[in-house]
């Protein structure tokens, strides 16, 4: 198996683990860009059951071609709720093009699919179903390979709601050294059983599921996460008791920013993504 990965064309090197390990082979198709500006890779990835799609929007400042500069943009991840193009809740990356958001939060905007249900978790036994790894091994070194991004914790901002809520957090609380915040809005956090919304084929057993459960990574992370308020908990559509989330966070005494509302629609939406891209991009 060779060491290395395709982008546009060209042979790069390989996206190995911690200890030189090679993790996964990556090619990913030289992106296309649609009449709003949105550039779109293909990717087949061995990690993934079938081949996904990286959205990419970017600043009109980073996006002429011709233009040679050393700035660099925070990257705004916002993490879907349904696999591959799949919208019966709305498409998070439209909406962001709906508010020109990229421009108007000076931000890259970045949408990745997965091939099933996204629950941003690894599968004990199943390599296809490795969405974590998937997500931090090859579509954010992807971002950070290709466009002029923030390669830095500061730089990788997460937002999800529903299902990708839980992932945003999931991400921080079990990568805390490389993502700088995550934005959920309406989203099952207290969720204690590996049974609800998809979530079983996923997880697939009760042990791995408890690597990824909120309400204990928050017990086990607590003292990494008193620096700032990294954890973003905001309003509801659905999930209408964000109460004992917020309470656990106070005793632990981890600081984060908490909004109960606006109660919208459960669906991508401008209403809640405002705030959420705001407050990810925050200083505070």
């Amino acid at each position: 198996m060779p060491n290395m990965w395709m982008l546009a064309g060209a042979w790069l090197p390989a996206i190995l683990l911690a200890g030189g390990i090679l993790r996964a082979e990556v090619v990913i198709s030289p992106a296309t860009r649609d009449a709003d500006g949105v550039l779109t890779h293909r990717i087949e990835c061995e990690l993934q059951a079938a081949p996904t799609e990286l959205r990419v929007l970017l600043p009109r400042e980073a996006a002429g071609e011709a233009k040679r500069t050393t700035k660099k943009w925070p990257v705004v991840y916002l993490l879907p709720v349904e696999p591959g193009r799949e919208s019966r809740f709305g498409d998070g990356l439209r909406t962001a093009v709906e508010m020109d958001a990229a421009n108007r939060f000076g931000a890259i905007i970045v949408q990745p699919t997965f091939a099933g249900l996204p629950w941003y978790a690894d599968h004990p036994t199943d390599r296809t179903l490795a969405q974590e790894s998937y997500f931090t091994e090859v579509v954010v070194p992807l971002v950070e390979r290709t466009y002029p991004a923030v390669a830095e914790p500061r730089g990788r901002l997460l937002v999800g709601f529903s299902k990708s809520g839980w992932g945003a957090w999931s991400l921080l609380l079990r990568h805390p050294e490389k993502f700088g915040k995550a934005a959920s809005w309406d989203a099952p956090l207290t969720m204690t059983w590996p049974s609800k919304y998809g979530s079983q084929p996923i997880f697939g057993t009760e042990e791995n599921f408890e690597k990824y459960r909120i309400t204990k990574l928050l017990e086990d992370r607590a003292a990494q996460l008193t620096d700032s308020s990294r954890l973003i908990l905001l309003g509801h559509g659905n999930f209408a008791d964000h109460g004992p989330i917020h309470e656990q966070l106070e005793r632990l005494r981890i600081p984060h920013v908490y909004r109960p509302g606006p109660k919208t629609p459960h669906v991508w939406d401008k209403a809640w993504l405002k705030p959420a891209i705001e407050a990810v991009l925050s200083d505070d």
